[in-house]
């Protein structure tokens, strides 16, 4: 099985460079136009599932690059994005010294208090993904977000820590993954 993972496009939130983790904000025209053009630079491909985090900025990449109906996607609570507590909705250069030097390192920082630890995204990427891993599928989309896509990537690309932390994906970036047997593989990315 092929596992490809995206994150989400642009949304205002992001163009502004505010902290979005479960706020619910939708794409920006940008966002639309990004997912479009992963879309056609994908060429083809036909997913035989898409699945998306809950949230809207979310589900709508996972239509445009699936190719689906909204109807269509398999949303899973356990691929939304990190919860930022009460730095959520700040700038990210004024998150502070404990926020802004965990998201740094997090594999040696601690989180900082109301701040999703790196352990609990890690547990919840793996749950998903091991389930996933019983299916039949041949290619599986999977979109959510730039701070849940590292754990998720971390566990596909066997990281001892459990995170793949660097780089940073970008919006509508895909990161194909292969699944056999529980033997995992890194296939390819797509950037715009």
């Amino acid at each position: 099985m092929k596992i490809w993972i995206t994150r989400h496009g642009q949304t205002e939130l992001n163009r502004k460079m505010l902290m979005q983790g479960r706020s619910d904000s939708p794409l920006n025209e940008t966002g639309i136009a990004q997912a479009r053009a992963m879309r056609k630079k994908i060429g083809d491909v036909h997913f035989d599932a898409v699945y998306s985090s809950p949230l809207q900025r979310a589900r709508k990449t996972a239509t445009i690059i699936g190719d689906v109906d909204e109807s269509d996607i398999i949303v899973d609570p356990r691929i939304i994005e990190v919860d930022f507590g009460r730095y959520e909705m700040h700038l990210y250069y004024l998150l502070g010294p404990a926020m802004t030097f965990y998201w740094l390192l997090p594999e040696l920082l601690p989180a900082p208090k109301s701040v999703e630890p790196v352990a609990s995204m890690v547990a919840r990427s793996r749950s998903f993904l091991q389930e996933l891993e019983q299916q039949s599928y041949e290619n599986v989309l999977v979109a959510c977000h730039g701070g849940i896509m590292r754990a998720l990537c971390g566990y596909l690309d066997d990281k001892k820590n459990d995170i793949m932390w660097r780089p940073k994906p970008h919006n509508c970036e895909i990161r194909v993954f292969e699944s056999i047997h529980g033997q995992h593989s890194y296939v390819e990315d797509y950037r715009l």
